[in-house]
């Protein structure tokens, strides 16, 4: 083979690998934000550059595949659906313990889930940005809010807001929205 010859295999070769690597990247990053949504716009915007954030992402998603993850049995979404329903009703005489109760309760529905409730609030947000990324935004939010309200910034409004925010995770932790959808399909 010539000179030429060999360098037209080189340079065929080199852009086959380039090619490939920009492929890889695309499907990465077209998979990264089918699964996490919003989330994967807001980790940009944190990160600062889409290739920080998708190692966060992925990061994240190989942390949360060493949990060991359950849905809740149709007796607990009872439960907590009745707990959830009291916390509202609470709402109307006492609206900051309705939303201490609705974190409470968020929480308590992560940990019976099979997610580590001990870190701290990004760690948690994290973690359910896993599978939960559609309202991971609404758990940032109430939580903003509940902040705001230990130093007494919050109107009844503001609390309301935040019952609406932690009632979306709720129930998607509850994997209520599936079931009711599934009701309506038989």
């Amino acid at each position: 083979m010539t000179t030429t010859g060999w360098v037209i295999l080189v340079v065929a070769v080199v852009v086959v690998i380039i090619l490939g690597f920009i492929a890889w990247r695309n499907s990465r990053t077209k998979n990264l934000r089918s699964r996490f949504g919003p989330e994967y716009d807001h980790m940009v915007q944190e990160r600062g550059s889409a290739s920080r954030a998708e190692k966060e992402l992925e990061y994240r998603a190989k942390r949360v595949e060493k949990f060991q993850l359950r849905p809740l049995s149709k007796e607990e979404r009872g439960e907590f659906g009745a707990a959830w329903r009291n916390a509202q009703q609470r709402f109307v005489d006492d609206p900051r313990g309705a939303v201490a109760e609705a974190d409470h309760l968020v929480q308590a529905a992560m940990r019976a889930r099979g997610y580590p409730t001990g870190g701290d609030f990004e760690e948690r947000v994290a973690d359910l940005s896993v599978d939960h990324a559609t309202v991971v935004d609404n758990y940032r939010a109430a939580h903003e809010i509940a902040i705001r309200d230990s130093r007494g910034q919050v109107s009844t409004e503001d609390l309301r807001a935040a019952m609406k925010h932690y009632r979306a995770l709720f129930e998607d932790l509850l994997d209520e929205r599936v079931v009711e959808y599934q009701e309506v399909r038989r």
